[in-house]
């Protein structure tokens, strides 16, 4: 049996289901939508964050940023009203360098996974980040400190410990294309695709599943919850799909792709942007983004706002 991704690596069947490939997403898409000079707003996860809070995007909370060496021995002061937080590079990428503490006392940390961490390995982990051991390019980078994320019961059966969130691929101001990403007991609690987490194509009108990939291959059933993952829908969906058109106005980006992950308490909450967003998208929902993008180009009214847009994509999409 082929993979879909198999399927789609053949030139013919890959044309025909109109597959946005590497080349044409970077030559004809990104270097021609985003100017390089806006990336740092999205590359830099406290620039991300302090400009959509700006502009009243919900996001995590922000407890502490550390930027340097000297102050890693003080983050126990930073955390010290917050039982629970998450630490994670500025600059990182793929969900590399995210540390989820889900409690911490008497200086024992316990991990998303239930993994103890002591004070010298969490120290050494933000050490680590502000060395550039998870930034992009290996830069020196910055560690940030934020509130954690305590998802939605709706997800409760369909993602194995970690927090599942939404990739909204946004083109010109519009949502074109979107997946949940659930992580497994092989993605360790993450939601990367490629480290084996579960990836599940979304109705652009409805936020239902329409396909679900593991590994490439289609699947229906969560390979360690055993949830149907067709019967997977995602609520306040308009409202996902309103962070992502927002993230268009906030950095002047015209192809991005918007993680976001829905609190069961502050509701569908901005995660971070990426400029250069993957094409594993196309994988989950079965179809190409090409077509998505050609239909945005011909079809799609200008000079909407964001709400107008979204509400475009729910009565077009």
């Amino acid at each position: 049996m082929l993979s879909l991704f198999e399927f789609f690596s053949r030139p013919k069947r890959l044309h025909a289901a109109g597959v946005l490939g590497m080349n044409a997403r970077n030559y004809n898409v990104i270097s021609k939508y985003n100017r390089r000079n806006l990336y740092s707003l999205v590359d830099d996860k406290v620039k991300t964050k302090t400009l959509a809070n700006s502009i009243d995007i919900n996001t995590p909370k922000m407890i502490g940023v550390i930027e340097h060496q000297y102050e890693v021995g003080d983050f126990m002061k930073i955390v010290a009203n917050h039982a629970e937080f998450v630490v994670k590079p500025a600059h990182g990428s793929q969900g590399k360098g995210v540390l989820v503490i889900k409690h911490y006392a008497d200086n024992v940390f316990t991990t998303a996974s239930g993994k103890k961490l002591g004070f010298k390995e969490v120290y050494q982990h933000i050490s680590n980040i502000l060395s550039g051991l998870y930034s992009l390019g290996g830069q020196y980078d910055v560690a940030l400190i934020e509130e954690l994320v305590h998802f939605s019961d709706a997800f409760q059966n369909f993602s194995y410990q970690g927090i599942p969130d939404v990739r909204v691929i946004v083109y010109k101001g519009y949502p074109a294309m979107a997946m949940m990403r659930l992580a497994t007991k092989e993605s360790e609690g993450r939601a990367n695709l490629h480290q084996g987490a579960v990836g599940v194509g979304l109705d652009m009108r409805t936020g239902c599943a329409n396909n679900a990939v593991s590994h490439n291959m289609p699947i229906g059933i969560h390979p360690d919850t055993n949830a149907d993952l067709m019967t997977l829908r995602v609520p306040f969906w308009r409202e996902h799909l309103l962070i992502g058109a927002q993230a268009y106005e906030m950095t002047g980006l015209g192809y991005l792709g918007a993680d976001i992950v829905l609190d069961k308490n502050r509701g569908p909450m901005m995660l971070e942007l990426n400029a250069r967003p993957g094409l594993a998208i196309q994988i989950a929902n079965g179809k190409g983004l090409r077509n998505a993008l050609k239909k945005i180009d011909k079809k799609y009214p200008r000079g909407l706002s964001a709400q107008e847009r979204v509400d475009y994509v729910l009565n077009n999409g």
